[in-house]
């Protein structure tokens, strides 16, 4: 496996002493001999999340007697943690996948393909496009979607009614002027926003440049600094837009729910969160504003991956199938806190239609998911880096940009 040059050699050591002091068994290992056990492993969720997954592998197994599921959760570095055990020959037979980190460990030969599983019962094309490409490596699946979001415009309807505008956005020209108008000096700012490629992909590649070419960073062309120049001139020029952390905020979500931002780009988690915490604020939802007259949004998506050293793959893949089924998707996605990627299962529960959930929807089909090749982690840490000391006007954006992109590339190289 390629999967070293990944994690470093003091990390891997440190993680490796970390999984033998847990005990962490070898996938597969059974005190039942009559039953097969696998493991699949995840990240930590809330108490409602996790009760969620614990009924659905509760009734995975009573439709599956002979199979048990044993959940191994991965609290904190949960990618160096999986890469180790990958190594190390301790991994689970099923575990998360952020779409993010895929073709990396794709790359490495870890992840078994899955389309020679696939049965005619099991309707691929149900899920949303963008969701099941993201798992995809030259024409192979290696791995299913269990859910996502987009990202919608999350706006303060009793902000917008004080400032005589009748509703949300349609075009970012039209964010722009009406980000004039809900501004009040530095108490509240049109919108809130998180400087950052993960929320902007879509839009600096909105004029036709591109962040990554190829594996390599190409962010620094100037059709990519003209469309991100916009986010930079509602800062710097109009003061009419603010990230959470120059407000005293931890997140855009609680930048919005403390009255400091009348308009925010957030994700369905920020409507459980809206709920619980801020339940006062009248609010709505809508899809994000056209840029350059095209419809955009970003997506987050998580799937489900089989280790391709599984002991155990037919059961391995039963897990997965029934998990991302619809049965077993419409009970994890059921309280909202996540998105189906099966479009039956988010028309049955309503969310197409939901006022707050149905924008997001709208932008699965439509959303660039955060996921660009191997090389992404990279080119991420260098542009966020750069582009912030650009948002916060300590240099020109062009001369930033083409600093990140010298740097990423030759990371790019060395990891190569």
């Amino acid at each position: 496996m390629k999967l070293k040059k990944y994690v470093s050699t003091a990390g891997l050591t440190a993680l490796l002493a970390t999984s033998l002091l847990a005990g962490c068994s070898h996938p597969g290992e059974s005190e039942n001999s009559s039953k097969t056990v696998i493991t699949l492993s995840g990240w930590g969720g809330n108490p409602v999340e996790k009760k969620l997954l614990e009924g659905v592998l509760d009734d995975f197994e009573k439709s599956h007697p002979n199979i048990d599921v044993k959940f191994n959760q991965i609290s904190d570095q949960y990618m160096d943690v999986l890469k180790t055990r990958l190594i190390g020959g301790t991994a689970a037979d099923v575990f998360y996948l952020d779409a993010f980190e895929a073709p990396g460990l794709i790359e490495t030969g870890a992840i078994e393909p899955l389309d020679k599983y696939v049965t005619d019962d099991f309707d691929v094309d149900d899920f949303e496009k963008p969701m099941l490409d993201a798992f995809k490596d030259n024409g192979k699946i290696y791995g299913f979607p269990k859910d996502y979001s987009t990202l919608a415009l999350f706006y303060n309807k009793k902000m917008f009614r004080e400032a005589g505008i009748g509703g949300p956005p349609k075009t970012w020209e039209e964010l722009e002027r009406d980000a004039k108008k809900l501004t009040k000096g530095n108490k509240v700012y049109g919108l809130g926003v998180m400087p950052q490629i993960e929320r902007l992909y879509y839009m600096a590649e909105s004029e036709g440049g591109q962040v990554i070419t190829n594996d390599r960073a190409t962010f620094a062309e100037d059709r990519v600094s003209r469309a991100l120049q916009p986010i930079l001139d509602m800062h710097l020029k109009d003061k009419t837009a603010a990230q959470a952390s120059e407000v005293g905020s931890g997140s855009g979500g609680e930048m919005f729910g403390q009255g400091r931002a009348a308009m925010v780009m957030e994700g369905n988690w920020n409507i459980p969160f809206m709920k619980d915490t801020f339940p006062q604020i009248e609010y709505g939802t809508a899809e994000l504003p056209t840029v350059n007259g095209k419809k955009g949004t970003m997506s987050f998506t998580v799937g489900y991956a089989m280790n391709a050293e599984s002991k155990h793959k037919k059961a391995s893949w039963e897990l997965i199938k029934y998990l991302t089924g619809k049965e077993g998707m419409k009970t994890w996605t059921s309280k909202g806190f996540a998105l189906p990627t099966r479009k039956s299962v988010a028309e049955e529960l309503g969310y197409d239609k939901d006022p707050l959930r149905g924008p997001l929807v709208k932008g699965a089909e439509y959303a660039t998911v955060w996921q660009d090749g191997p090389m992404l982690p990279i080119v991420m840490n260098n542009f966020n880096n750069q582009f912030l000391s650009a948002y916060l006007g300590e240099r020109p954006l062009k001369k930033a940009l083409k600093d990140a992109q010298k740097q990423a590339n030759k990371e790019i190289k060395v990891a190569e």
